[in-house]
C-alpha cells in the first residue's frame, strides 16, 4: 500500500463537508488537468478530448475494485471507441513500478495516464477508488460514479450509450 496516496485520499474525504467548489460535480465543466501519458511520457490536457464522450477513471494499484473494473473498461473501449468514446485511466500511484505491475496483471486497451502531482485528483475531488466521471461532448460532467461492483456495469454502459447518442 502507498501511505501518501491514502493520506491524500483521507484529506480529500475530510474535505467532503467543505464548499462544493473544491470538487467537480455533476453539471460542472471538466477540469483541464495536465496528465502524463503512460508509455511515452508525453503531456496532454483533458480538454483536448472535447467533442468526444470522455470516461475519466481514477485508479491505483492497491485498489481491489479497480482491478475488477478494468475488464469492463476494456469492453467499453472495444465497443464504443469508434462511436466517440475516449476512456482515460488516471493512475494515482506514486511509484511507476506499482502501476506497471498492476497493468501487467490487468492490461488496459484504453489510454492510461499518470497524475504525478495528484493535482487532477484534487481538481476532481476524488473521494473513492475508483472514481469515474462521464463527460459529454461539450465538456460537462454528466455522471459521477464512486467505486465499482460488477452489477453496476450495465447501468454505466447505458449512461455511456445515452451520451454517445447525443450530438
Amino acid at each position: 500500500m502507498n501511505p501518501p496516496i491514502h493520506i491524500l485520499l483521507s484529506a480529500v474525504l475530510a474535505l467532503g463537508a467543505a464548499p462544493a467548489a473544491l470538487a467537480a460535480e455533476k453539471g460542472d465543466t471538466l477540469p483541464d488537468c495536465r496528465l502524463t501519458a503512460a508509455g511515452d511520457n508525453s503531456l496532454f490536457k483533458l480538454k483536448q478530448f472535447e467533442g468526444k464522450v470522455l470516461y475519466v477513471d481514477f485508479w491505483a494499484s492497491w485498489c481491489g475494485p479497480c482491478a475488477k473494473s478494468f475488464p469492463f473498461l476494456n469492453q467499453l473501449d472495444h465497443d464504443y471507441r469508434e462511436r466517440g468514446l475516449q476512456i482515460i485511466g488516471v493512475n494515482l500511484d506514486e511509484q511507476v513500478a506499482d502501476a506497471e505491475s498492476f497493468l501487467a496483471k490487468y492490461p488496459a486497451s484504453f489510454k492510461i495516464a499518470a497524475d504525478t502531482n495528484q493535482q487532477c485528483a484534487l481538481d476532481f475531488g476524488v473521494k473513492a477508488m475508483p472514481s469515474s466521471y462521464l463527460v459529454d461532448r461539450k465538456g460537462h460532467i454528466r455522471h459521477i460514479h464512486l467505486g465499482f461492483r460488477a452489477g453496476e456495469a450495465e447501468e454505466l454502459k447505458v449512461l455511456v450509450e445515452q451520451l454517445l447518442a447525443e450530438h
